[in-house]
């Protein structure tokens, strides 16, 4: 597909980062979470980021705050944009409603001749003659395969070298966000969904964001963001069906602009 391939070397891409393009767009992500412009930090890989976002939350203190029993005091900005980001989806879920993603009425009792696992190998079109609503086969398509490709397959991995599990500040990841991105992209540009305007807007500043810059940790009043890799080195994932690709395994994979390697 057209749009995935283009989100994929949007999440692959190895330019210099647009930084007055990505600033923009955070600047309002904070402005609808009621917070003012913050200062923006640059750096040219997240291992030089690290001294920089020490004591942002981790992942286990915005679990915390997602809980019935909130820790005292303010939620941090990034608890805040968890809540915003899982809102937009939802938003968005619910406007992709074209008729033709789900099967008519006549055939949503069908059972697909095979189960998930056995669905998701088969080319689209034999997906849908399977019974499988169009629906889940974009999804799987689209978020899903570029999800392989650039959380598991990229920025996963690269935070597993940087530090250790549960240790590393909560960020967001940019270029390498294109899966769910994309997702939602391709359904408005098919035609498949309308989204509300203010909705509509606040994905292009996703979007932005996924076509401008790396990684970034979103502090109060300081905003972290990380350069563009300036190499990344990819192969096919084996049995792949919608361009997934993982790092390459017989070279250093991904180096960033001060010359970080994390697989040297």
């Amino acid at each position: 597909m057209k749009i995935r391939r283009e989100w994929l070397a949007h999440g692959l891409c190895t330019r210099p980062a647009d930084r007055a393009a990505a600033e923009d767009s955070v600047a309002r992500i904070y402005a609808r979470l009621s917070r003012g412009r913050p200062r923006f930090v640059w750096v040219a890989s997240p291992r030089q980021a690290l001294p920089l976002v020490s004591g942002l939350p981790t992942h286990e203190v915005l679990h915390a705050w997602a809980r019935a029993t909130r820790p005292p005091g303010a939620p941090p900005l990034a608890s805040d944009l968890v809540t915003a980001v899982s809102r937009l989806r939802g938003a968005l879920d619910a406007c992709v409603t074209h008729p033709d993603l789900d099967p008519p009425p006549s055939r949503r009792t069908k059972t697909p001749r095979a189960g998930r696992t056995a669905w998701t190998s088969l080319p689209p079109l034999e997906a849908l003659d399977a019974g499988v609503p169009l629906r889940a086969v974009l999804r799987h398509g689209v978020w899903e395969a570029l999800r392989v490709s650039l959380a598991d397959g990229l920025y996963l991995p690269v935070r597993s070298v940087l530090a250790a599990p549960g240790l590393l500040p909560t960020a967001w990841y940019g270029q390498q966000e294109a899966y769910w991105i994309a997702y939602y992209d391709m359904a408005r540009r098919l035609e498949l969904a309308r989204f509300e305007r203010t909705d509509n807007d606040h994905l292009d500043d996703w979007a932005t964001l996924a076509r401008s810059c790396g990684w970034w940790w979103p502090g109060e009043k300081v905003c972290v963001v990380v350069e563009r890799p300036a190499a990344v080195h990819t192969e096919p994932v084996p049995g792949g069906r919608h361009d997934e690709v993982r790092l390459r395994r017989d070279r250093p994979a991904v180096e960033y602009r001060d010359g970080w390697c994390p697989y040297r």
